[in-house]
């Protein structure tokens, strides 16, 4: 049985938006065979609103375009390009367009939504709509939001300015053989059933094919990927999606000129130890006791 899926952007479906003025495209859920990913792309028009709610999963997001008012129990809160943020089990919540234009936004959900019990969701009653505060991850207060930049991705341009904007010492940059990522949803920020960062990849990045105990996606931004998944090869560019289910053996080349940036998200959380299993470590295994027989 396969264990992946790839979602090309020019066929993803155009489901029509609803009396609200929103739509979501599912592009990773239970059909698929996931078990703890729920991805998804939203729209919203500007006037648009998503009615309060609450889910039995954990929601996390991240806002591609536009901007959106998201209002919660505690205050309303004005999301923008490049803006993040986590929404807990239980919390209730609701969605307005605004900036003119609405807003788009990736989502994902941990676990799967199921849809013999409703996808999980109960509406829940009114949200007081009050004038919307920006994000500012140093105030405590807004601690479940952050945003990001695509200048944080540069080892080079870690300035005291650029860290301003993130949440916690966990958000410095990873650098490793031509790759860096960018923590921006995981434990520190209170989420338990997943992780959301960014990664990017200079025009010799790569990283051999190895497997998770866990479900990953990646959403293309910038750049040309080439994807091993399970042996199958694929070409993704901005706007493509694949999903790697637990156990998947996939390795990333960048096959462009340029900078090769996705949106990742991981589910569960990664164990503390053997959270990677690299094919290359068992092939090396594997030759120097067959040398030695």
């Amino acid at each position: 049985m396969t264990n992946h899926l790839v979602r090309h952007a020019a066929d993803l479906p155009e489901p029509p938006r609803d009396g609200h003025g929103h739509r979501r495209r599912a592009l990773v859920g239970e059909d698929d065979g996931s078990v703890h990913t729920g991805f998804g792309l939203c729209e919203l028009r500007f006037g648009g609103r998503v009615p309060a709610h609450v889910h039995s999963y954990e929601e996390t997001f991240f806002v591609l375009d536009g901007a959106v008012i998201l209002d919660l129990p505690d205050g309303s809160y004005l999301l923008e390009t490049g803006d993040y943020g986590l929404l807990p089990t239980g919390v209730p919540h609701a969605w307005r367009g605004a900036g003119g234009t609405g807003g788009r936004w990736a989502d994902m959900l941990a676990p799967v939504p199921r849809a013999r019990y409703g996808h999980d969701t109960q509406a829940v009653p009114d949200l007081p709509a009050r004038e919307p505060a920006r994000v500012d991850v140093r105030d405590p207060r807004t601690r479940l939001f952050g945003h990001f930049e695509p200048g944080q991705m540069d080892p080079g341009k870690q300035s005291q300015d650029l860290l301003a904007v993130t949440a916690s010492m966990r958000t410095a940059l990873l650098v490793y053989s031509g790759i860096t990522v960018k923590m921006m949803i995981d434990g520190d920020l209170g989420a338990v059933a997943s992780t959301m960062f960014m990664v990017q990849y200079a025009s010799d990045g790569v990283i051999g094919t190895h497997d998770h105990p866990f479900e990953e996606t990646y959403l293309i931004l910038e750049g040309v990927a080439e994807a091993t998944l399970d042996g199958e090869r694929y070409r993704l560019e901005p706007g493509d999606l694949a999903w790697a289910g637990a156990g998947c053996v996939h390795g990333f080349v960048n096959a462009g000129q340029g900078t090769l940036r996705w949106l990742e998200t991981q589910a569960p959380q990664p164990p503390s130890r053997h959270s990677y299993r690299f094919t290359r470590d068992w092939d090396y295994l594997r030759a120097a006791l067959e040398e030695k027989s």
